[in-house]
């Protein structure tokens, strides 16, 4: 066996005076963990027996030649029974601290001489080691033990046997100190886990409001009637204090050291105000924004409560259902109903089958238009583990790697394997138009690369546009915990005031048989008869050419021809939005031509030909461009179209005019306006026909008669 009295240089052969003891207890030398209480908590015994079996499932085992502590054989352990939420955080905690720490918990019971001197069960070694971390926790004191906690004998036997080699376990802790040349004992542990520890003490309480059940102004008055003060920013939080988050409105800050007191109040008891990390109101958001008032929601994984929760709230006045899928077990499922109603959150429905096992012709998602993907992820960009752990049900397995401060390639690739698996289900749902990818990983193999290699995906026989990244639909403030990255992905990095996290969102792209173009208006006009005379170019809508219109005589003669045309384009001004002339900032831009003839850009002076007002006022004419607001419903608007005029016969041709050059014509693309212009129409003035004949009438640019073309 190795020699590990001369690994470590420890002489512990002879034990010193109890009395003397403290000399081996150097001022902070217990192994301290911020995410443990500042003050020692006498566990219950059932919490000992808890964080026991915990532990057994997710210690590190090593090679056989180098196992010098064994814990047994590998059997399947009985299901820690909580008595509530503290006991089992209690658990998980110890668990978690013991196995940061359990190289060096290991080598104090060897150099003490406790692991061979003392007659227990390897069975028993789980216990040993979550007890000894707590007792070294504790300086070595004695635990107080409340009558009404249920005493478990074999924790009293290990606490007993332990206490008799305090000395000796206390010189051995003493010495390993000396010997890393750590000025406090957490030195010992890697470097990413004390910047971890350090966050995760540091980290402000984040919590959403229940808009179903108090408003944001409510909370407010409650908390100022509580003592709390509003302030500007995170990093000003200090005492009673709060603020808002500055990328969801409805997301408030708190400082860390009141967790247990906001915890407790009526508002959190209540579920007006849920405590909940930020990185998932980021993804509730974003859900939100992609909505209609009427399409229903798919979210993938069934452990995200308080997420379904938060876009049921944010949703409530939409005619929506929330499907999750993967609720298998009655019991999780009456877990979740009974959380629900008391979050009087009204349109979630379960789905038993797991997401990928769900297919995309189910008739119950056919209104489905948006999926939320919350894939299982390492966690690594989380300052405290184990709220991660418990909150959104995560794999406990992950806590040993996260105890080491990073996670091993093989379980790195078995969750990216998992994502993209999801995330490649998810786009083969034909109907539906939106993908929220999120994670609380800090790796690109989670993030970056998963959505890069779906993106690549083909899908064989499955109906609908392909997918493209676009940006979050959340205000992006610049901050330097924001990574801006070039591919539209939201990241917000590990820090001080919030936990690591991925965003991403994949929208479909525009089917190009739903764009209209030019030559579609006016074919359609011919097909009314309007254009009677003039033949529709052919031309492509890329071409960079302006197509030219082919004069042909009519057998009605050219005043008829003419007539037509402007009972046309005054019927499609009439429907133009008066929102393309509110903004002056808009702009029209002419195509510049190099041809001879072709008129110049709208900012060169243009001479109309003298007899030809119909000429001059066309050109006079600017219309501009609106871009829609994302949010609302897009609405088709026609756009104002410049035809040539119709000329006469050439003897009643003005001399000023030559038939045999080129005619051109200028027009607009198709633009867009949303529905809420209509409020705007009835303030603009009429306009006048655009006849031959209009001199007298006032020079307008407003539009007449403006009702949206359905």
């Amino acid at each position: 066996m190795l020699n590990l009295r001369n690994k470590f240089d420890l002489d512990v052969s002879s034990q010193p005076a109890p009395e003397k003891m403290s000399e081996f207890i150097p001022k902070d030398s217990t192994l301290h963990s911020t995410s443990c209480p500042t003050e020692p908590v006498s566990y219950p015994d059932q919490v000992f027996i808890n964080a026991a079996k915990i532990f057994q499932g997710i210690h590190r085992k090593k090679p056989p030649d180098r196992t010098l502590v064994n814990y047994g054989p590998d059997v399947q352990l009985t299901t820690p029974e909580f008595r509530d939420e503290r006991s089992q955080r209690w658990a998980y905690e110890l668990a978690f601290n013991t196995l940061k720490y359990q190289d060096l918990l290991e080598t104090i019971l060897l150099v003490s001489g406790f692991y061979h001197s003392q007659p227990l069960p390897d069975e028993m070694t789980s216990l040993v080691v979550v007890m000894l971390y707590d007792f070294q926790y504790r300086k070595f004191q004695p635990r107080f033990i409340s009558s009404k906690d249920d005493i478990i004998e074999e924790v009293q036997e290990v606490e007993k046997l332990l206490d008799s080699y305090k000395t000796k376990l206390a010189a051995a802790l003493a010495k390993c100190r000396i010997k890393y040349a750590a000025p406090t004992i957490e030195y010992i542990l890697p470097e990413t886990v004390r910047k971890q520890e350090q966050r995760a003490f540091t980290l402000p309480i984040y919590a959403w409001v229940n808009t179903v059940k108090a408003s944001v102004m409510e909370v407010f008055n409650t908390l100022k009637r509580e003592g709390f003060t509003q302030i500007e920013s995170p990093a000003e939080l200090d005492g009673y204090t709060y603020c808002v988050d500055q990328h969801c409105q409805d997301l408030l800050i708190f400082p860390s050291h009141i967790k247990e007191e906001l915890g407790n109040m009526e508002m959190v008891v209540h579920y007006q105000l849920v405590l909940q990390d930020k990185s998932h109101s980021l993804a509730a958001h974003s859900v939100k924004a992609l909505l209609n008032t009427d399409d229903d929601i798919i979210v993938a994984n069934p452990y995200a409560d308080f997420t379904i929760a938060h876009i049921s709230a944010l949703t409530s006045q939409f005619s929506c259902n929330i499907y999750v899928c993967g609720v298998k077990s009655e019991s999780r499922e009456e877990e979740m109903v009974e959380l629900f109603r008391n979050m009087e959150c009204r349109n979630i429905k379960m789905l038993k089958e797991s997401f990928t096992d769900i297919e995309p012709s189910d008739i119950r998602l056919q209104k489905a238009k948006i999926i939320l993907l919350l894939p299982q992820c390492s966690g690594s960009g989380i300052g405290d583990p184990v709220e991660f752990i418990l909150h959104e049900h995560g794999d406990t397995a992950l806590l040993q790697d996260l105890s080491q401060g990073c996670v091993s390639p093989d379980r790195l690739n078995g969750l990216a394997k998992q994502q993209l698996s999801e995330l490649n289900h998810a786009m083969k749902f034909s109907k539906v138009q939106a993908i929220v990818y999120c994670t609380c990983s800090i790796y690109p193999e989670e993030n970056e690369n998963v959505v890069s290699q779906a993106l690549q995906f083909r899908l064989e026989g499955i109906k609908g546009q392909p997918y493209r990244i676009s940006p979050p639909l959340i205000p992006l403030c610049s901050s330097e915990e924001v990574e801006s990255a070039s591919e539209n992905f939201f990241k917000l990095e590990p820090s001080k005031t919030c936990n690591g996290c991925f965003l991403a969102v994949l929208t479909r792209e525009k089917d190009p048989s739903e764009m209209v173009s030019v030559k579609d208006v006016l074919a359609r006009a011919a097909s009314k008869g309007l254009l009677n005379g003039i033949d529709v170019p052919k031309s492509s809508k890329r071409e960079k050419k302006k197509p030219k219109a082919t004069l042909h005589k009519s057998t009605n003669g050219p005043s008829v021809t003419q007539a037509k045309i402007n009972e046309f384009l005054n019927r499609e001004n009439s429907l133009i939005s008066p929102r393309l002339h509110q903004d002056p900032k808009n702009s029209f831009l002419l195509r510049k031509s190099t041809k001879p003839g072709a008129v110049p850009a709208n900012n060169t002076t243009v001479r109309p030909s003298q007899g030809h007002p119909t000429i001059s006022k066309m050109l006079e004419r600017k219309p501009i461009v609106v871009r829609p607001k994302t949010e609302d419903k897009i609405v088709l608007k026609p756009v104002q179209i410049l035809l040539p005029p119709v000329t006469g016969p050439l003897s009643t041709t003005p001399p000023a005019i030559n038939l045999r050059s080129p005619v051109y014509y200028y027009h607009q693309r198709w633009n867009v306006v949303t529905r809420s212009t209509h409020s705007l129409y009835n303030s603009y003035p009429p306009t006048y026909p655009l006849t031959g004949k209009s001199k007298e009438a006032p020079p307008s640019t407003a539009l007449r008669h403006p009702k949206p073309w359905h």
